[in-house]
């Protein structure tokens, strides 16, 4: 009886892949898009539920992805290489984290899973949670907070 392949987020170092790979392993929670705050006095994370103005807040899909550096010059162009000093701002959720981490991917993830069904289904997007960042005046963003460091709430 041959023995299965095991799939490419398991066998493979994440410094290796592909970039098709690589960029597969991003589940579409659109997490990564929400604005994110700094205390003062902790240097905690602070998560909001505000959305860059260009994340289609029901696809979970950024809508100038291809382009974004041009719309929003500091949109993360995430590498292998970035991952030790922004791991910790990504969401405990992100295969990128996880697998940056040493851990396996959820059974909700879409490579795994098959599809974003599970992870929509699992409330882990922000699909029906985000605001953009149109709707909420900047001062007001502290008004918005949803969880600290990457325990999310």
């Amino acid at each position: 009886m041959a023995s299965e392949t095991p799939p490419f987020w398991e066998s493979k170092k994440l410094d290796v892949l592909s970039s098709s790979e690589w960029e597969s392993l991003c589940d579409g929670c659109g997490k990564c898009c929400l604005h994110k705050l700094q205390d003062e006095d902790t240097d905690a994370f602070l998560f909001t539920c505000i959305s860059c103005e260009f994340l289609d807040t029901d696809s979970c899909q950024c809508t100038v992805y291809d382009n974004r550096n041009n719309f929003v010059p500091d949109c993360l162009n995430l590498k292998v290489s970035d991952l030790p000093t922004v791991s910790q701002w990504l969401p405990t959720t992100c295969a990128y984290r996880l697998l940056y981490e040493g851990k396996a991917l959820p059974e909700w993830h879409p490579l795994v899973a098959g599809s974003k069904k599970l992870m929509h289904e699992n409330h882990i997007s922000v699909r029906s949670k985000a605001v953009s960042e149109r709707e909420v005046p900047e001062e007001d963003w502290e008004d918005y907070i949803i969880w600290e460091d990457s325990k999310e709430g």
